[in-house]
């Protein structure tokens, strides 16, 4: 299988911006042949280094502005059931398992700090698996900008 070069990183890097950037626009800002550009992108896929293309819906737009990460610390016998639960909760948008002070990291959104603080210690805290609860509220969030390269 062929290594990746700098060209994938430069479309990776231009898709993770933007993954709606059109082929021909890629094509033309990278200097590259149309039909090379498709070529790499569908390799990309293939080789699955591209797995899907997505939306990134703004979902304060949408009334959810509140965000939280919750930690928990699970009871291990009961750790399938616990991330089958978490998953079923509204508000959850990612499940972490983690090494370090927390077994878990959820990631919630929703429309209020009441309503994120409630389904932390109502809803995840209630659950029989889950022996600790705490909850970091967010208070601001950047983005950066994500530029891949070639790993040695």
């Amino acid at each position: 299988m062929a290594r990746l070069d700098d060209l994938d990183m430069k479309i990776l890097s231009s898709l993770y911006a933007d993954a709606s950037t059109s082929v021909p626009k890629l094509s033309k800002e990278m200097g590259v042949n149309l039909s090379v550009m498709y070529s790499r992108i569908k390799r990309l896929q293939k080789r699955g280094v591209i797995e899907k293309f997505t939306v990134l819906v703004n979902e304060d737009k949408l009334g959810m502005r509140a965000g939280a990460l919750a930690g928990l610390n699970i009871d291990p016998k009961q750790r399938e059931a616990v991330l089958k639960e978490i998953e079923k909760i509204e508000g959850v948008r990612l499940i972490r398992e983690v090494t370090g002070r927390f077994d878990i990291i959820v990631d919630l959104k929703g429309q209020s700090l009441d309503e994120l603080h409630r389904t932390v210690y109502d809803v995840l805290g209630k659950n029989q698996g889950v022996m600790h609860a705490e909850i970091f509220m967010e208070v601001s969030r950047r983005n950066p900008t994500v530029t891949f390269r070639i790993m040695e």
